[in-house]
């Protein structure tokens, strides 16, 4: 193993992770496209995990946290989250312990609709189809469609 490309790799890797948090899968897809040294990036992304640099637990919660912030629901970002190679558990438990995912879907929708729910079947379901497009859950949906929560 050349000395000189490990810590090529190693300072890229410790570049990419100073700016934010990612997933194992991001750091190690994002070095094999600049490195050519499967194994030397193998070895990397071990030592950056064994020295919890990088974590795909903190990363989730991050990730769940500032997806939220944007409007953006528990299915939509657990889809997204596997899709950075975070496993369906951590990503679970990330979207559990952040909670408010009814309020959450409330705001979404207050936002959108300044109006509320519409009375209109066509119209409600143009409503429903953005709010699960967002991420929200049927139960979700339905809660906040319920004109009394507004």
């Amino acid at each position: 193993m050349s000395e000189n490309l490990y810590s090529d790799i190693y300072n890229k890797a410790l570049d990419l992770i100073s700016r934010r948090e990612h997933s194992v899968k991001e750091v190690q897809d994002k070095l094999s496209r600049k490195f050519d040294s499967d194994e030397i990036i193998e070895s990397v992304i071990e030592k950056l995990t064994l020295n919890n640099l990088i974590n795909d637990s903190r990363f989730a919660e991050m990730y769940t946290r500032s997806r939220k912030r944007k409007g953006f629901g528990p299915k939509r970002i657990a889809y997204e989250l596997s899709i950075k190679g975070v496993k369906e558990y951590i990503a679970s438990e990330a979207i559990d312990e952040e909670g408010g995912w009814i309020e959450s879907a409330l705001n979404v929708f207050k936002k959108k609709y300044k109006n509320g729910p519409a009375a209109d079947f066509k119209e409600s379901m143009k409503q429903k189809t953005f709010m699960q497009n967002r991420g929200f859950t049927f139960k979700e949906i339905e809660s906040v469609m319920r004109s009394d929560m507004l």
